[in-house]
């Protein structure tokens, strides 16, 4: 049991060095604002304005690729909701003196990433469908993912759980179709 322990401790460590490290780019302020855009569209309006795109390019044909984004999104909210209301893992700010919060905190705990988690999601489904768009999708999803690092709002640990959270949402919800 001692050595789970260290080895949960040296794990922590580690998670820790890595978002103060990923946190300090924040202060120049061109990767502030640069991360901080990113976020905000990663809010939803970058996905909304994906799927109202397949929706207007491909007509009735992408109404069933819209909707199943839409619907592994909704079923990421209430994972990650349910999870972080039992997890109540702090955020990385609260935590930690040297890490300054860049961006703008969504809720009150830190896991997992619900950002990440949308992200992974809507990229994985949405490749499914229109694999072309993964110049677009792909790289717009990794920076997501390292926007909540570097704006100090989540651990990598909590992002790498988003990112896994959300693949095997899609990836259930591709089986199922």
């Amino acid at each position: 049991m001692q050595r789970m322990h260290l080895v949960i401790d040296r794990f922590n460590k580690l998670d820790s060095r890595l978002c103060v490290r990923a946190n300090r780019t924040s202060r120049f302020m061109g990767v502030r604002l640069f991360f901080r855009l990113v976020s905000r569209l990663g809010d939803g309006v970058f996905w909304y304005t994906v799927m109202l795109g397949i929706v207007l390019s491909h007509g009735a044909d992408g109404i069933l690729p819209a909707l199943h984004m839409a619907l592994a999104g909704l079923t990421g909210t209430c994972v990650y909701k349910w999870l972080k209301g039992k997890t109540l893992r702090p955020r990385p700010y609260e935590v930690h003196q040297d890490i300054w919060l860049t961006g703008k905190p969504l809720d009150r705990f830190s896991f997992p990433s619900g950002h990440t988690l949308h992200a992974v999601a809507f990229c994985t489904v949405g490749l499914f469908y229109y694999p072309a768009l993964m110049p677009l999708l792909l790289p717009f999803t990794l920076m997501v993912a390292l926007s909540r690092v570097v704006l100090g709002l989540h651990y990598p640990s909590d992002v790498l759980a988003g990112a896994a959270i959300g693949a095997t949402i899609a990836m259930i919800s591709i089986a199922i179709v």
